[in-house]
């Protein structure tokens, strides 16, 4: 019961980074430009949500190789995390990906 709740946690930090993400860097950072559309800074953020949406999706199919992606996962988000932190102004994308980036780190080990 434990590790399946884990799991469920898990997948829907992966879903509400996903989403913070995608959605903040087509809305908000294009809006705002400057240090928001960095070349840099972009990617991250839409490579952290696809692998956040992977790596759900990777666990809802209850592959054993889900550790393998949540392992990436953790590795983007904290990268995300980092680079949202550093432009400023993305408070709830760091949180989301901080968060993901944990229950990722769990599920890896």
């Amino acid at each position: 019961m434990g590790a399946n709740a884990s799991l469920q946690d898990c997948i829907q930090d992966c879903l509400r980074c996903y989403q913070a993400c995608q959605s903040s860097a087509a809305g908000m950072c294009l809006e705002e430009g400057g240090a928001h559309v960095a070349p840099e800074h972009m990617r991250l953020m839409l490579s952290c949500a696809e692998v956040c949406r992977t790596a759900a999706a990777v666990m809802l199919n209850q592959s054993p190789q889900h550790p393998a992606v949540c392992r990436a996962c953790a590795e983007l988000c904290t990268a995300c995390a980092g680079s949202c932190a550093a432009v400023g102004g993305m408070d709830e994308c760091v949180q989301a990906c901080r968060a993901c980036a944990e229950s990722c780190r769990q599920m890896a080990a």
